[in-house]
């Protein structure tokens, strides 16, 4: 089940307490498909992570449904971002010498032993979605454009109500990135998934609901759509 998010009041302080981060207020619906833009250091991954509950230098409150993540303890945080969020990196952070199954199914591990085969059925799944066959073959040997794929399945083989994306098309040329947000944007949708993407990509904003320029710390005023 999707859910939906408000955030308010939220400031993310660097470690040395200057506010690199600044947002009064921001709502987005369950299922939604959200773009986050803007120039280089202005705070765009910043508000990825703080909305994760990974920023520790953070106050204000970060809703997802009933829950405000920046009000749990670590140890609850990290067991919400597990049953609930998923997240895809720029630079695919997968066990090269792994297999793509392996490596999609990994969050099986972290699974309640009933769970894991749920976990592992649906990784494949999803890999035969996003049209990676099955392969003993180590991800060392696949292209940048499946590495991303198969982090793309691993983020949703726990069925998450929430996928975060940090510049997931950067390290891809055009074809590879066309594929895949073309998949990413369709298996979000099929789920009912709540996507939030940072990126550069025109192409993968312009598949968006709406789009937030950040720039300077704070969220542009008047944005809902790619100009």
């Amino acid at each position: 089940m999707a859910l939906p998010l408000r955030v308010t009041g939220l400031d993310v302080r660097s470690p040395r307490g200057r506010t690199i981060l600044s947002v009064e207020d921001l709502q987005l619906p369950a299922g939604a498909l959200l773009g986050v833009r803007g120039p280089s250091g202005a705070g765009k991954s910043t508000l990825l992570y703080a909305i994760a509950g990974l920023w520790p230098q953070a106050a204000g409150a970060v809703h997802w449904g009933d829950t405000d993540v920046m009000g749990l303890g670590e140890a609850r945080r990290t067991a919400f971002r597990a049953a609930n969020i998923g997240m895809i990196f720029q630079d695919f952070l997968l066990f090269e010498e792994l297999s793509a199954q392996d490596n999609a199914a990994l969050t099986s591990l972290f699974r309640p032993r009933d769970r894991r085969r749920q976990v592992g059925e649906r990784a494949r799944t999803r890999l035969a979605a996003l049209s990676l066959p099955e392969t003993a073959r180590p991800v060392a040997s696949f292209s940048g454009g499946e590495r991303q794929r198969v982090a793309v399945a691993r983020a949703l083989a726990h069925d998450p109500a929430i996928l975060l994306a940090d510049e997931p098309t950067a390290s891809l040329h055009r074809e590879a990135a066309d594929r895949l947000i073309h998949d990413l944007t369709a298996l979000a949708k099929d789920s009912g998934t709540t996507l939030i993407a940072v990126s550069h990509d025109v192409a993968l904003l312009s598949r968006m609901d709406r789009v937030l320029t950040v720039q300077d710390g704070r969220i542009a005023r008047g944005e809902s759509g790619v100009a």
